[in-house]
C-alpha cells in the first residue's frame, strides 16, 4: 500500500506539472505575459502540490518519516488546491473551458483538486496537525490577494474577474473575505481530518525506531 500510494502521488505530481506547462505554452502562443501566467492561483496551487508531493515521495522512498513541517505544508497545499477546485467550478466554470474541452484544464481545475483532497482524507501517513496551524494556511493567500488587488488598481491586470477593482472595491472586498473565510474553514477541516486514519500507510523508518527502542 505504501509503495502504491506514493507511486500514485508521483504520477499526479508529474501530470500536474505537465498540465501547467501545456497551459503555459498555449498562453504564450496567445501573447500572454509569462509572469502573469504564474499569477493565477490555479497554477501556483498545482505547482505547490507537485513540489510537496514530490518531497513526500522522496521521504517515503528514502524510508524516512515526513515530519510535521512537511505535513504542515502538505495540509496547506490541500487547502489551496481544494480552494482552486471549488472556486473554479462554482464561480468560473461558465467563463472557463467546459468539461472535456482541454485535458490540461480538467487536470488543474478538477482532477488534481479531487485526488489531493481524497488523498488527505483517506491515507494515514501524515502528522496530526494543530488547529492553530490554520493561521499559517492564511498567510500565503493573504499575500497573493494583496498583490493581485494592488496590480488591479495599478496596471489593471487581475487573474480572475471577481477580483477586478473596476467592479468596485466593495465587491472585491467581499470576495476576498469570502475566500479568506473559506480557506479558514477548509483549514479547520484539513486539521480535523489529519486525526483520521481510514487507510493505514506505514512509515517503516519510524516503525523501525520504535521496535529498536522496545528491544533495548
Amino acid at each position: 500500500m505504501r509503495t502504491f500510494v506514493n507511486s500514485l502521488r508521483l504520477v499526479v505530481a508529474v501530470v500536474a506539472v505537465a498540465a501547467v506547462v501545456t497551459d503555459l505554452q498555449g498562453a504564450l502562443r496567445d501573447d500572454f505575459v509569462f509572469w502573469d501566467f504564474f499569477g493565477y492561483f490555479t497554477n501556483q496551487s498545482n505547482l505547490l502540490v507537485a513540489v510537496v508531493w514530490t518531497l513526500t515521495v522522496v521521504a517515503a522512498f528514502g524510508d524516512r518519516p515526513t515530519g510535521r513541517r512537511l505535513d504542515l505544508f502538505r495540509g496547506a497545499a490541500t487547502v489551496y488546491i481544494a480552494t482552486t477546485g471549488l472556486v473554479y467550478n462554482t464561480l468560473l466554470a461558465e467563463v472557463g473551458q467546459p468539461l472535456g474541452a482541454s485535458w490540461s484544464n480538467d487536470v488543474v481545475h478538477r482532477w488534481v483538486p479531487l485526488i489531493v483532497v481524497l488523498d488527505w482524507v483517506l491515507f494515514s501517513d501524515r502528522s496530526r496537525l494543530l488547529f492553530r496551524d490554520v493561521w499559517w494556511f492564511l498567510v500565503y493567500p493573504a499575500v497573493w490577494l494583496v498583490v493581485v488587488v494592488t496590480r488591479g488598481a495599478t496596471d489593471g491586470w487581475v487573474p480572475y474577474p471577481f477580483l477586478d477593482p473596476a467592479s468596485g472595491y466593495g465587491a472585491v472586498a467581499l470576495y476576498c473575505l469570502g475566500v479568506a473565510v473559506f480557506i479558514g474553514l477548509m483549514g479547520l477541516v484539513v486539521v480535523a481530518l489529519s486525526r483520521l486514519r481510514v487507510v493505514r500507510v506505514s512509515e517503516r523508518r519510524a516503525g523501525g525506531r520504535a521496535r529498536g527502542r522496545r528491544a533495548r
